[in-house]
C-alpha cells in the first residue's frame, strides 16, 4: 500500500487531537470516497461468503441502482482493456479514478502526457495502473498509419494523410481496438458524435448478416429495465434497416440480461392501418420474422398495446408481446429521441446510453453533457459488450450482440 507523509509545524499532541475531529463521512454527495470504500471491500471482503451467511430475499424488482451496480460486478467479472481518447478532460479523469478504484476495467488515456499528469496531480486524483499514450509520440504511429492507409487507399488516401489522421485521438483509440491491443473504446465527452463514430464506421466496419449500425437506451425504470432503439444514430432507416435494428436491439437486451419481447412500433396496431409509414413497419416487422423465428416479436403496434396488459386484450390479444414488450423499436429517430427523452424525464428514469450495435468490436459514444456516472457506466456496458463478443467469437452458433 502506498504511504504519504506529510510535516506540520505543531505538537504530537495538537496535531493527534485535530485529526481526531476530522469527520470521515460517507454521503451521496461524495462519490470518490464511494468508490474508494467499494474498493476496498470488494478487495478484501468474500462478498459470495459474507452473502451465504445472510438470511435476506430477493426482489425480483431491479431498480436502477440493482442496475448499474450489476453492470459494475459483470464488467469485473472478466476485466477488459478499454481506451478513452479524451484523456485530458476532467470527467473522464474522475470517471477513471473510480474505474481503477474499483477494478472494473484497465483503462489506457490518450492526449499528451505532461498535459494529463498535470491534471491529474492539479485534481488530486490517484491513477496508478493507468495507461498514458499520446498518439504523437506512440512508437504505434507508424504502423496505425500504415494499416490505415492500407485500409483506405481505394478512397484516395496516401501514406502521408495517414499519417496525419492517425495524430487524432478517435482515429488513433478506435485502431488500437481495431489490432486488438485495446478492447472498446468510449469517447464523446467532449467530441461530436460523428468524430467519434466515424473512425469505427471506416474499418471496424458492422457485423455480419447486419447492414446498419444502429443504437439503442437501456431505459431504467423504478422496477424494470426496458430497452429503446434507435434513438440516436438513424435518422429514417428503410425496412431491412430497421429488421437489423430489431434483431440488433434484441442481442443486446440478451447481452444485459433482459429476456427480448420486441415491439416495432407504429400509429397502428395490427391490421388496423394503412400508409406508408405504417407499411413499412408492417414489412420490417415480416423480414425481421424471417430473419429470427426464433425472437418474439410484434409490429406495427401502439406503444399503449405493446406495454399495457389491458389494452393489449382489446388491441392485440392473441400477441405474445402486447402487454409484455421490453424491446421498443421506434420508426424513426425523431420518434426514438423525443419519446426517451420524454419518458427520461417524466418518469424520472435512468437512462444509459447511447449503446452502439451492430459494429464488430464495441465503440460507444458519450454525449457532451454526460455525467461521471455515465460514463463510468458507458465503460462498464462497453467491457460488457467486449465480453459477449469475445465469447460468441469461441462458441459456434452463437450471434454476436
Amino acid at each position: 500500500m502506498d504511504c504519504t507523509h506529510f510535516t506540520v509545524k505543531a505538537d504530537t499532541y495538537g496535531v493527534a487531537s485535530q485529526a481526531s475531529r476530522v469527520q470521515a463521512q460517507i454521503t451521496a454527495e461524495t462519490p470518490r470516497k464511494i468508490a474508494a470504500a467499494l474498493g476496498l471491500f470488494e478487495a478484501h471482503v468474500d462478498a459470495e461468503k459474507l452473502g451465504n451467511r445472510l438470511s435476506a430475499s430477493c426482489s425480483s424488482r431491479v431498480t436502477p441502482l440493482m442496475f448499474e451496480y450489476a453492470l459494475v460486478e459483470r464488467a469485473k467479472g472478466d476485466k477488459k482493456h478499454i481506451v478513452l481518447p479524451e484523456g485530458t478532460e476532467e470527467r473522464i479523469l474522475r470517471a477513471s479514478e473510480i474505474l481503477l478504484q474499483r477494478g472494473v476495467v484497465n483503462l489506457t488515456l490518450l492526449g499528451p502526457d505532461h498535459e494529463i499528469r498535470q491534471k491529474v496531480a492539479a485534481l488530486g486524483l490517484n491513477l496508478k495502473g493507468a495507461q498514458i499514450i499520446d498518439p504523437a509520440q506512440s512508437d504505434w504511429l507508424e504502423d496505425y498509419a500504415q494499416t490505415y492507409y492500407e485500409l483506405r487507399k481505394h478512397k484516395g488516401i496516401n501514406l502521408d494523410c495517414a499519417r496525419d489522421v492517425m495524430h487524432d485521438v478517435s482515429y488513433f483509440g478506435t485502431m488500437m481496438v481495431y489490432k486488438g491491443v485495446a478492447d472498446g473504446m468510449v469517447s464523446g465527452s467532449v467530441h461530436t458524435t460523428a468524430h467519434t463514430i466515424r473512425p469505427a464506421f471506416e474499418f471496424v466496419r458492422t457485423q455480419p448478416g447486419c447492414s446498419i449500425v444502429s443504437s439503442v437506451f437501456l431505459m431504467c425504470l423504478s422496477d424494470r429495465i426496458l430497452v429503446y432503439g434507435d434513438c440516436a444514430v438513424n435518422p429514417n432507416p428503410d425496412p431491412q434497416q430497421l429488421a437489423d435494428i430489431a434483431i440488433s436491439s434484441a442481442e443486446t437486451a440478451k447481452t444485459f440480461g433482459v429476456e427480448p419481447f420486441v415491439a416495432l412500433l407504429s400509429y397502428s396496431t395490427g391490421e388496423s392501418g394503412h400508409g406508408e409509414d405504417v407499411d413499412k413497419v408492417r414489412e420490417a416487422t415480416q423480414i425481421a420474422r424471417r430473419q429470427r423465428p426464433d425472437l418474439k416479436i410484434e409490429g406495427p403496434i401502439q406503444y399503449d398495446a405493446a406495454i399495457d396488459e389491458s389494452v393489449a386484450r382489446t388491441k392485440l390479444p392473441d400477441s405474445e408481446v402486447a402487454g409484455h414488450a421490453t424491446v421498443f423499436i421506434f420508426p424513426d429517430l425523431n420518434t426514438g429521441n423525443n419519446t426517451y427523452k420524454a419518458v427520461q424525464r417524466a418518469a424520472h428514469a435512468v437512462a444509459i446510453g447511447p449503446v452502439l450495435q451492430g459494429l464488430k468490436k464495441p465503440v460507444n459514444d458519450l454525449s457532451r453533457g454526460c455525467t461521471i456516472p455515465d460514463i463510468v457506466n458507458t465503460v462498464a456496458i462497453t467491457a460488457i459488450q467486449a465480453q459477449n463478443m469475445a465469447t460468441n467469437m469461441t462458441t459456434p452458433g452463437l450471434n454476436a450482440a
